[in-house]
């Protein structure tokens, strides 16, 4: 069993927002989609007198192995990817009064060299949320067309186009590329002008995520379930990290919430929250947005 605190692995981002938002009472059910290491689920357990009615769900097996400790205090955890779960949980008629999904990279993740997600920290072109996955960010960025590797950039990047044609030429040319560090260079030999206060290849490490984690496709799957797993009276919060993530976010609260006397839902917040503003000591947080509903 682990040592940490889930604070000292992760500091959980918009913490007391999440919390004021979802409004615990006790003996209410709470689902944890991306639980990592339990920053905002054992703040949520501790208004809910224990674990008993959690459920804590992750597809990181590094973050599984943390999260196994709460079995004993009542919790269930569930190793699998947030869109499976929601679309299994939906099938079998189940539903709770709190969930939570909060889509980004957890600090583990990006510090730990071996899994490739950072610039800052050299090593293998991995990426991948979930390591039982077979296809890694370096046959991915070995593997793809130019043009292909350019409308990815663009796509989830969200690269200007004529930069995005740079660095897939600049990609091709630089293969093999096997660690972060040599897609890192690649990016860098097409940079213009002086240096960026944001690493420039920045973009390109987020396109690639998101494509081979299929991140996007996994919002769209959950936010197909969600009328059915979150329960009438049940609120339901997302935290995004860019902008692809949160215009998903805002618009199934956007049509949920239209319909007049017919809607599903009612939002909590009328503003988005963001982490630059509510969350300042947490700087995996100045680049959150928090959203959040009601289920009506």
């Amino acid at each position: 069993m682990s040592k940490h605190t889930p604070q000292q692995l992760h500091a959980p981002v918009l913490l007391d927002r999440v919390v004021e938002l979802l409004a615990p009472q006790p003996g209410e059910t709470y689902l944890d989609l991306t639980a990592g290491y339990a920053g905002h689920a054992s703040a949520i357990a501790d208004r809910l007198g224990g674990f008993r009615t959690v459920t804590l769900v992750d597809r990181d097996e590094n973050a599984i192995a943390e999260l196994t400790q709460y079995e004993q205090q009542g919790a269930t955890v569930v190793h699998d990817d947030f869109a499976h779960f929601a679309e299994s949980a939906t099938e079998a008629g189940q539903s709770y009064d709190m969930v939570l999904v909060d889509f980004g990279v957890s600090s583990p993740q990006l510090d730990r060299a071996e899994r490739g997600f950072s610039i800052q920290r050299p090593g293998p072109l991995d990426m991948r949320m979930d390591p039982r996955q077979s296809r890694t960010a370096q046959s991915l960025v070995n593997g793809m067309s130019e043009r292909d590797f350019a409308r990815m950039l663009v796509t989830y990047g969200e690269e200007r186009p004529t930069q995005a044609a740079r660095i897939a030429r600049a990609v091709v040319r630089s293969r093999p590329l096997r660690t972060t560090e040599d897609l890192a260079r690649a990016v860098l030999s097409t940079h213009r002008g002086p240096r960026a206060k944001v690493h420039p290849a920045t973009r390109t490490f987020q396109a690639i995520r998101i494509a081979l984690n299929d991140e996007l496709g996994q919002i769209e799957r959950l936010l197909g379930c969600l009328t059915n797993l979150v329960r009438p009276g049940g609120r339901v919060a997302f935290i995004s990290f860019h902008s692809l993530e949160d215009r998903l976010v805002k618009r199934f609260i956007a049509e949920h919430t239209a319909a007049g006397y017919e809607a599903e839902f009612a939002s909590l917040t009328k503003k988005a929250i963001r982490g630059a503003t509510d969350d300042v000591h947490n700087p995996r947080a100045r680049s959150a947005t928090l959203r959040a509903a009601v289920k009506k």
